[in-house]
């Protein structure tokens, strides 16, 4: 398990699982055998599937640990849920892996005061809810829940089974809170529009003293964004918007001391972007 320490702030990444799911042109128009070519030995192995060529995507969420709060930062996959895609996830909907992975860390789920969801996307709510006696509640009982207005607002029109099965049951709970995208918790966590990937995607600040670090998302998905930062992946909600807003979150936070946190790189998922030449690299911890 990683664990981080900032100042006051301690952060833990409870992974799903870690497998190789996508090509890189599932996701990129530009991700031709030719265009990736020179990447390859740089991604492999721990970004790209030596043997498959496809890259190793983990679904995780970080759980904080604050003065005040226990927080959860997206919640993966889940267990149960009825949307069957992509397939190499469907398999691992049918365990609980994820949540004997919170409670080795020593979180119960009665223990969560706030779930933050960077974005509504299957992989980042899946365990906001869980199947009780044919029923889908809650997963933690004594938290609120932080949503992007507009992002809810446009998951609740679409009624979708990622709505039905895990946003409506926190507001029919009274456990939804919809905010703004630049809501600030308090001085320690608060959100950035880093919209493009979804229509109310953001990303989470953390900050202890000196300290920070930042929970980016969807930003990026891969690796590979660090080099080629004009890729965007062709299911993005305004992949131009995606690419500027992707581009500006690099230069902001290249040679910081802010750390990233990411939700699909290889573990251990969190390090530094630096400098590599006209575009950039990540330094993991």
């Amino acid at each position: 398990m990683t664990v981080l320490q900032l100042g006051d702030i301690t952060v833990k990444r409870i992974i799903e699982h870690e497998i190789p799911v996508y090509y890189p042109s599932d996701f990129f128009d530009e991700a031709t055998p030719e265009a990736v070519e020179p990447y390859r030995e740089w991604l492999e192995p721990k970004a790209l599937c030596p043997r498959t060529g496809r890259m190793i995507m983990p679904v995780l969420s970080y759980l904080v640990r604050t003065r005040h709060h226990c927080i959860l930062i997206d919640t993966c996959v889940g267990c149960r849920k009825a949307y069957a895609e992509p397939p190499e996830w469907h398999q691992q909907r049918q365990n609980e892996v994820w949540l004997s992975n919170l409670k080795a860390a020593d979180a119960y789920p009665e223990d969560i005061d706030y779930v933050f969801c960077t974005h509504l996307h299957s992989d980042h709510c899946g365990w906001n809810t869980n199947l009780v006696d044919g029923r889908w509640i809650p997963t933690f009982p004594n938290a609120k829940y932080v949503f992007a207005r507009n992002e809810y607002q446009e998951m609740e029109s679409e009624n979708s089974l990622i709505f039905i099965e895990n946003l409506q049951p926190i507001l029919e709970a009274d456990q939804a809170v919809l905010v703004d995208l630049d809501y600030a918790l308090d001085d320690e966590i608060w959100l950035e529009p880093t919209v493009g990937h979804t229509i109310g995607h953001v990303a989470v600040h953390l900050k202890s003293g000196q300290h920070r670090a930042v929970m980016c998302g969807d930003l990026m998905h891969t690796p590979l964004q660090l080099a080629e930062p004009g890729w965007s992946p062709t299911f993005e909600y305004d992949r131009a918007a995606s690419t500027s807003t992707r581009k500006t979150f690099l230069t902001s936070h290249s040679e910081t001391d802010t750390l990233v946190l990411t939700s699909h790189f290889p573990s251990p998922s969190i390090g530094h972007v630096i400098p590599r030449g006209n575009s950039y690299d990540f330094r993991y911890i």
